[in-house]
This record gives C-alpha cells, structure tokens and sequence, in this order.
C-alpha cells in the first residue's frame, strides 16, 4: 500500500494513511504516549504505563511477515493511529491484526479506516485469515470488527474475545 489520503467527514479533515517505516519507533511511542491508560490496558490486556525501547522496536518491526499503517489526521503532526498485521510463522495463510487510535481521535472513523485499508492488503499479501485478541470489555473494537470482518467467529479465553475471519 502507498500512501492514501481520505476527507473524513466527522473529524472534517483530510487523514492521512501510509505504510510505517521499519523501526520507526518514535512514530510507535508518540501514539502510545496518546493512549490513556484505560486505553493501554484495552489495547495490550494489562496496565502498561510505558514502552520498553525492545516492545517499541517489535511494534515498529515492519517486514516479510509483519506490515503497520499509521494514519495522521489533518495538519497534527502526531500520529491517530496503527494498524498492525503479523503473519502466522507456522500457518503463513494466517495472520494476527491488531489496532490502536489516539484517545482524542477514538469513535471519529480512524480505526475502520485502517483496520478496512489493513485487510485489504492481507488480501493482497495472500493472506485467508485474520485473528485478532480484543478485551472482553474493549467494545468499540469489538463491535469494529464484527462490522468489518464477515462471518467472524467469536471465543473467550482467559478475560479476552478471540476473534477469526476468512477473508
């Protein structure tokens, strides 16, 4: 995917979607700097008050079987969000997407836009399958991606949603 950029009505602003560059760890830590604690705990099932510099450097690994997009909103020069897709190294049909959107920008379209540009370049990388692991109590993403992903199936686990689609 290059870079893409769509008017989004509710914000009013043009956003801004493009691939992250491999090892772009500050573009990684400004966003997490952007999560509010309740939604670092959302998005990584534990309190986590900040990044150790080897978590950033795994976020931002960017590769063969890994691709981020980040989106910026507008002239704000921090980023609105990640998308991430990591391949299955046993099953590479198969891969884990995950997602993330600043607090400032949550419930404005951010994380559809992504996770929506995310899979189709699953698709384009042959990829038949996505799992994701969501928080039982994470409904904004949960209710996105059973709007997104057709015919997901749906199991808990230990506090989390465990989430599978054919795509």
């Amino acid at each position: 995917m290059h870079t893409r950029a769509t008017h989004n009505r509710k914000l009013g602003k043009l956003v801004t979607v493009r691939p992250l560059e491999n090892g772009d760890t500050q573009t990684v830590t400004a966003l997490f700097a952007r999560l509010s604690d309740a939604s670092r705990t959302s998005r990584f099932h534990a309190a986590k008050p900040r990044l150790t510099d080897r978590e950033a450097g795994i976020l931002a690994e960017v590769g063969p079987n890994s691709h981020v997009l980040v989106a910026h909103v507008g002239t704000d020069p921090l980023p609105a969000g990640l998308a991430r897709l990591a391949r299955d190294r046993s099953d590479p049909g198969t891969a884990e997407i995950a997602f993330e959107v600043a607090d400032c920008y949550q419930r404005a379209g951010i994380g559809s836009l992504l996770v929506d540009m995310l899979l189709a370049d699953a698709r384009a990388a042959g990829i038949r399958r996505v799992d994701a692991l969501v928080e039982i109590s994470n409904r904004p993403a949960l209710s996105l991606l059973h709007r997104i992903l057709d015919h997901a199936t749906t199991r808990f686990e230990d506090g989390v949603t465990c989430i599978s689609a054919a795509l």
